[in-house]
């Protein structure tokens, strides 16, 4: 049976080719390394399964559109057993380099880690916080609805730890999931993505249930990729309707306002800065 170095999955969706920077950056900075991409199109139609020849590539459509989540659940089942590590990228970040080994080799090095992101950069150099602790209901009400800005300011300092100048390798209990690398065999432990979640606060669920698993969840600077985000949850209605119903899922589940466990990992993470 085959072992992957790397494994990766791509969730698609009404895409256009631009996606090739990401699918490139992916086989560029994976040099020497044996790899696997799932391309996992929850488009209506198939119109991007020619959108590479790469042989490394597996294209399945998924027209159902069962969200972000489980799309990439669909890769990490089949590469179940068969890879070491397991990246999760967004069709709009791009990198170069030597991404990729980097972050392995410190992995490797540091077996206690089960998820990993690098540096997240915008397209003008830069950088995008979100390396965050825990959120409580508070705030996610401040930070959507409230329209004064200093308010906001003075809460995302901390909520998306400003303070530590984003420099430094941190423990962090809430990583993006535009860019976040795992562990193989701790994704396969915490049974991937919570397929209740269609988008949004996929990212926070899991990294708490590596964290409870026993593992680390780890902000990494020492490399970087781009990330050419645009926030449509606050921009358009309609995502933000299935924002504000997988953050009423995710606090259902984990707690709205008792949540000891936050409280103490929002602790741990603040107390190493």
């Amino acid at each position: 049976m085959d072992i992957f170095d790397i494994t990766a999955s791509i969730v698609l969706y009404k895409n256009d080719k631009t996606v090739l920077r990401t699918i490139n950056s992916f086989f560029d900075a994976s040099v020497g390394k044996k790899i696997k991409l799932f391309l996992i199109d929850n488009s209506p139609t198939d119109e991007l399964r020619e959108i590479t020849s790469d042989i490394r590539t597996n294209y399945i459509h998924n027209p159902r559109n069962p969200g972000f989540g489980t799309g990439h659940n669909i890769g990490t089942k089949q590469a179940s057993g068969k890879s070491k590590y397991y990246l999760i990228l967004n069709p709009d970040i791009y990198f170069d380099g030597d991404v990729l080994n980097q972050i392995c080799e410190f992995m490797d090095n540091n077996p206690n880690i089960g998820v990993l992101m690098p540096k997240i950069l915008y397209p003008d150099n830069s950088i995008q916080y979100v390396a965050k602790l825990l959120p409580t209901p508070f705030d996610f009400i401040v930070r959507r609805f409230v329209p004064y800005k200093k308010i906001k300011e003075k809460l995302n300092y901390r909520f998306e730890l400003r303070h530590s100048g984003y420099d430094k390798i941190m423990d962090v209990p809430f990583l993006s999931g535009c860019f976040m690398i795992f562990k193989m065999e701790v994704l396969e432990k915490i049974n991937g993505f919570d397929e209740n979640i269609f988008m949004y606060t996929e990212d926070i669920d899991i990294c708490r249930r590596v964290i409870d698993a026993g593992y680390r969840s780890v902000y990494y600077p020492k490399v970087c990729v781009h990330h050419n985000h645009e926030p449509k949850s606050f921009t358009d209605f309609k995502t933000f309707k299935v924002y504000l119903r997988s953050a009423i899922y995710y606090f259902n589940k984990w707690g709205w306002f008792f949540d000891i466990r936050r409280r103490i990992i929002n602790k741990r993470t603040l107390s190493q800065l």
